[in-house]
């Protein structure tokens, strides 16, 4: 693979130019979301990406398309982004589906623009990822060894439907196409049942921990759950950058068992959460870098 181990591999992180990217539907939503009426700034910088990933090695970038939701980044810039920090950075593409062209997207993000794999965001674009009009895009990432990571979780925007975005979906996609590796985002949050069990069954699909941190107790409960379960093993480190940080990350999940002090609640496996934050995350998705 050309990297030594234990490495910090951060899989989920974005790219965009905000608020270019951006429909106006959107950042209004993304205000009302955050309650004080003031714009987020989700500004990329990779400057600042590193600021804020001093322990980490290798990182996972894609923009992302939802016509529905008002968000779309060229895969061709992404690529020029990935290209300008190669030593580092790994591009996936991004897909919407419900939109012409995407077939000639995907072989042109894999083909020409060498992206390593295909971010798919079902809830934000409308529509279910186990469709079977769907089938050839989750074909053709099985024979060209893409993995496929998907949002899974809650978000504010209106007309997502959530419904779009349960983890249990992607029983069915894997049951039928069990070679490609998938990774479930966010851990499906609030539906980490359905993703625990959905990463459980299937070999290649897995979950990510990104934009956790921040809720420390329900984050203990979905750990503890995932622990309960003994699939650990599943679980790969994320960011979810600009939203957080990795270093920020790293010192969210390994303060959990703190706030337990004086109960006699169950306390987090230390060593394999230190395994999954060191987790050779590339190898099992097949990305060879």
């Amino acid at each position: 693979m050309g990297y030594a181990v234990p490495m910090v591999i951060d899989v989920h992180s974005h790219w965009w130019e905000f608020p270019r990217h951006f429909s106006e539907d959107f950042k209004a939503q993304a205000r009302r979301a955050r309650g004080t009426g003031e714009d987020v700034d989700l500004t990329v910088r990779y400057e600042d990406y590193r600021a804020g990933a001093t322990a980490c090695d290798k990182t996972i970038v894609f923009g992302g398309k939802a016509k529905l939701s008002g968000l779309w980044v060229s895969d061709h810039e992404v690529a020029a982004y990935v290209a300008q920090h190669s030593d580092r950075l790994i591009g996936f593409l991004s897909l919407d589906p419900t939109q012409p062209g995407w077939r000639d997207e995907l072989e042109e993000g894999h083909k020409n623009l060498k992206l390593k794999g295909i971010k798919l965001m079902p809830m934000y674009a409308g529509f279910y990822p186990q469709d079977r009009q769907f089938d050839d895009l989750w074909a053709y990432a099985q024979k060209h060894g893409l993995p496929v990571l998907l949002h899974t979780g809650t978000t504010f925007v209106a007309q997502a439907s959530l419904d779009c975005t349960l983890p249990r979906h992607l029983d069915e996609v894997a049951t039928r196409f069990p070679e490609v590796r998938m990774i479930l985002a966010h851990l499906g949050h609030p539906y980490e049942g359905e993703c625990v069990a959905t990463i459980r069954k299937h070999p290649h699909v897995y979950a990510d921990c990104s934009a956790l941190h921040y809720r420390p107790f329900q984050n203990y409960h979905s750990l503890m759950l995932l622990q309960e379960y003994g699939v650990w093993h599943k679980l790969l480190l994320g960011s979810d950058y600009p939203f957080t940080t990795i270093d920020k990350t790293l010192a969210g999940m390994r303060s959990l068992n703190d706030m337990l002090e004086g109960t006699r609640l169950p306390r987090l496996d230390v060593e394999k959460m230190e395994e999954m934050l060191h987790r050779d995350s590339l190898s099992l998705l097949g990305i060879d870098v």
